[in-house]
């Protein structure tokens, strides 16, 4: 498998919220050694809403970005906010300059393909070579790959391939700590 050397992982296969709960757990199992940061969803917990954006939380900081306009229950429409959005992608740029091994985006989708939304979260990432793992909804798969091509690797919703990507990864990127050298013993037998 050629994930090793993608350092940018797409998963899909499993509806957004599930990624985003998934994404959370491999968080808590990677965040004791290696810097991960980036933003992850969450709902907004209002019922009989025909759009599920609702906030986006910095995994660093645990600030909390609404990205929904509440247009009241019944509402068919999107309430995408798309201007709140660029506080959550100026936060990730943000953290990315201050050094990470990660980052993590919720999702690639309608604001993204528009060029807005995280856009410039992902851009910097790209630029400052740092993996990344994020989600693409599949309507937007073509708009993803335009911007990312070939430069990623889809992978399935299942934590333990993520985490063998990650891994394979970050031996790439920070090769497995060694033993300091310590010059061969002779001289010191010699004594």
């Amino acid at each position: 498998m050629d994930t090793a050397v993608k350092r940018i992982a797409v998963v899909q296969g499993a509806p957004g919220a599930t990624i985003q709960d998934l994404f959370r757990g491999l968080i808590d199992r990677w965040r004791p050694s290696d810097r991960v940061v980036g933003v992850i969803a969450e709902s907004h917990g209002l019922d009989d809403r025909a759009c599920s954006a609702g906030f986006l939380r910095n995994i660093g900081t645990g600030e909390r970005f609404p990205i929904f306009q509440d247009l009241g229950p019944g509402s068919t429409a999107c309430h995408l906010d798309g201007a709140s959005m660029r506080f959550a992608a100026e936060a990730v740029q943000r953290d990315i300059a201050a050094g990470c091994d990660l980052v993590l985006l919720s999702k690639f989708g309608k604001l993204e393909d528009g060029k807005s939304g995280l856009m410039d979260a992902f851009a910097a990432a790209i630029e400052a070579h740092v993996p990344v793992l994020t989600s693409v909804s599949p309507a937007f798969e073509t708009a993803w790959a335009k911007f990312a091509a070939p430069l990623f690797v889809t992978l399935p919703a299942d934590p333990v391939k993520i985490d063998a990507w990650w891994q394979a990864v970050r031996l790439l990127i920070r090769p497995v700590d060694r033993a300091p050298f310590r010059p061969y013993l002779s001289e010191t037998a010699s004594h």
